[in-house]
């Protein structure tokens, strides 16, 4: 005879509810039943059923294409909830789904033959089934449509951020193409040659941080056989500080054609720029001239780095200085103005303070002896080449970090 508290099991069983205690007792006595461990499938999804199993203990998962990708929960089913009769009322007898066991379970087993003879001996069952078959075919309707709605809400979703991603692509091709235009108005600013003289070489190179820049430079030749010479550093890097280095840049250069002293050029720019300026940038700037006969070089230094002097013996000196003051901070500006004279085999080096300050890997800066000790190996050098050899040891001894400013380069050499 069966366990006393099995019945009750049964009792709650839907499937059973119109049968007798009597009756369930005689059922029961005659089911077998299987054990399963956690993990175990009882039966799989397209294999041909011949049982339905009711549950005595443990728990039953039931799910639409186990094991992959796409795996759907239906239901879970305890103690007294049956699996499988939907093998035994489809033809053939096809599972529509796989069970397995998510605990240790044991479970009675009712085959095809004895279903059908229940069915005859209780013809009640046929009508429960299907009443319960409606209902879980209403259940799974419903979690279908929630996995479906879930799943297209996923795909709205990821269909929104491709959109996003594919508008945020498009406004950085077309930022990227905006700055390769002005890192090209920038480069048409600077002057393609240098000016060929018989007493003198020059040289230039500059390296922007970005892809556009701050730094800026220019060689050019006046009246009266003389050069002008010009270096100058706006604050900050980017687009903002490439607008306004253009701005200084020809401010500084239609003032220069006029023929005033390089003091006077820089005051007059200061006064446009103070009186014309909307923002906190400024600008460091050196422009000298070059007296071709005499060779005298006088210049006026808003708030740059001091010029180098390379003397044809190797020896390399900084050039006396005044307090100084950037273009663009206020009226008047504070000018350090001072002159010199270039004899044969001097070279004049004019730096921005990227040069100093650039880093290695470890953190160490560049620095200003560097430099004189690079000049000082190198003083036979033309000041082109001069150029050349600090920038390549400068981006040797960075080593790939990160450059930090733009770095920019003037040499005046004396055949």
């Amino acid at each position: 005879m069966a366990n006393k508290k099995e019945p009750t099991i049964f009792l709650k069983i839907p499937l059973f509810r119109d049968l007798s205690k009597l009756d369930l007792y005689q059922l029961i006595d005659e089911l077998p039943t299987e054990t399963f461990k956690e993990g175990d499938f009882v039966f799989r999804e397209g294999e041909t059923g011949n049982s339905l199993y009711v549950v005595m203990t443990g728990e039953l998962q039931v799910v639409l294409a186990a094991g992959t990708a796409d795996e759907m929960h239906l239901r879970t089913c305890g103690p007294g909830e049956y699996v499988g009769e939907m093998s035994l009322i489809m033809p053939k007898g096809r599972r529509t789904a796989s069970v397995r066991a998510t605990k240790a379970s044991r479970l009675w087993v009712m085959t095809r033959d004895k279903f059908n003879e229940c069915l005859q001996r209780w013809p009640l069952l046929a009508y429960s089934m299907v009443s319960i078959m409606s209902e879980r075919l209403d259940s799974s309707n419903e979690a279908a449509f929630n996995d479906l709605v879930t799943k297209n809400l996923a795909l709205q979703n990821a269909y929104d951020e491709l959109k996003a991603a594919q508008a945020q692509l498009i406004e950085k091709e077309r930022l990227e193409r905006e700055l390769q235009v002005a890192a090209e108005i920038q480069l048409s600013i600077l002057p393609d040659v240098l000016p060929v003289v018989d007493d003198f070489n020059f040289g230039a190179c500059i390296l922007p941080a970005r892809q556009v820049g701050g730094d800026f430079y220019d060689v050019f030749e006046l009246k009266d056989h003389r050069i002008g010479v010009l270096i100058g550093d706006v604050a900050d890097k980017g687009v903002p500080s490439a607008l306004f280095m253009a701005r200084a840049h020809a401010l500084i250069m239609a003032e220069a054609d006029i023929g005033m002293t390089p003091a006077e050029v820089m005051s007059l720019v200061n006064t446009h720029i103070t009186r014309l300026q909307k923002s906190t940038q400024f600008v460091t700037v050196l422009y000298g001239i070059l007296d071709l006969n005499t060779r005298e070089f006088s210049y006026a230094r808003a708030g740059h780095e001091t010029p180098l002097i390379v003397h044809a013996d190797g020896s390399v000196e900084r050039m006396p200085h005044s307090p100084g003051m950037a273009i663009g901070l206020w009226e008047p500006v504070t000018i350090d103005q001072k002159s010199l004279k270039l004899a044969s085999g001097d070279m004049l080096l004019l730096y921005t303070d990227g040069m100093t300050d650039c880093r290695d890997p470890k953190g160490e800066s560049f620095g200003l002896e560097r430099i004189k000790q690079i000049l000082a190996e190198h003083s036979r050098l033309d000041a082109q080449q001069a150029c050349n050899i600090l920038l390549e040891t400068l981006q040797a001894f960075q080593d790939g970090s990160k450059q930090d400013d733009d770095v920019t380069l003037v040499a005046v050499r004396a055949k």
